[in-house]
């Protein structure tokens, strides 16, 4: 290796220290998550009720807004992840267990209810995401043209129709994120192998579904593929996050 190589490798190496790694992104995306929690449970209790106050209100919506950023970080995570997982359904049972202890707190800060089909968490959207994920991914293994792909069609139509009757992650009644999660997911599997395709097709949807979305996507340019978890229960600890968020907003709303 020459000295220009050796340059350009070191070049390289320092973009990719100073990039997002896995675990930046897993800590971005809980901060916006977060904001999520806040403008439902926590920010009413503090600026007053959204219904009767339009500073309220708007206080309340800029934030559910500033929390959708979240959703193309966690949607580009979870197609990291399953090609990445050496086992799908051992990643899917974390997301199930998750979605459902998530559900109940969930469900009193958006309903006052301990149980309600009126509204899923977005958990469900992320689960819902892998399983139509690898349903396609199989069937782009093991069929091929016309038959492949009207059946890749009718996965992902039935995906986006189980967020929709299942109201997964409906936020503000504005935005479906369980919606957004999928389509964020298929675009990233169809086009990783085009960056500039993939990020640019990414960042449309995000500003066509109420524009902070697309900040999500800026953030994901900036990537760097490495993992970078210093210690190894650091992983499981951003499986806990949502949960207690949920379970300190709903003590808080109560």
């Amino acid at each position: 290796m020459n000295e220009v190589e050796m340059e350009k490798t070191r070049r390289g190496e320092q973009r990719r220290r100073k990039g997002l790694s896995v675990f930046r992104l897993k800590v971005i995306g809980a901060i916006f998550m977060a904001l999520n929690v806040a403008s439902v449970a926590i920010l009413p209790t503090l600026v007053g009720d959204p219904s009767q106050d339009m500073a309220a209100l708007t206080a309340v919506v800029l934030c559910a807004a500033a929390s959708w950023i979240a959703v193309p970080i966690y949607s580009w995570l979870l197609f990291d992840g399953y090609r990445h997982t050496h086992n799908a359904w051992a990643y899917g049972l974390r997301l199930l267990v998750v979605a459902v202890v998530s559900e109940v707190p969930y469900d009193l800060i958006m309903t006052g209810k301990p149980f309600s089909l009126s509204v899923q968490n977005p958990v469900f959207g992320l689960l819902i995401a892998l399983v139509v994920l690898a349903l396609v991914d199989w069937l782009a293994k093991k069929y091929h043209g016309a038959f492949r792909w009207t059946l890749t069609v009718l996965v992902i139509i039935a995906g986006l129709l189980w967020d929709l009757l299942l109201h997964v992650g409906v936020d503000q009644r504005v935005l479906y994120t369980g919606v957004l999660t999928l389509s964020f997911v298929m675009v990233f599997y169809f086009l990783n192998a085009r960056e500039n395709s993939m990020m640019f097709t990414a960042g449309l949807l995000g500003a066509v579904m109420c524009i902070t979305p697309a900040i999500g996507v800026a953030f994901l340019h900036y990537r760097n593929g490495e993992q970078d978890f210093k210690q190894p229960w650091t992983k499981w600890a951003f499986y806990v996050i949502y949960p207690v968020l949920l379970v300190f907003g709903a003590l808080v709303a109560a």
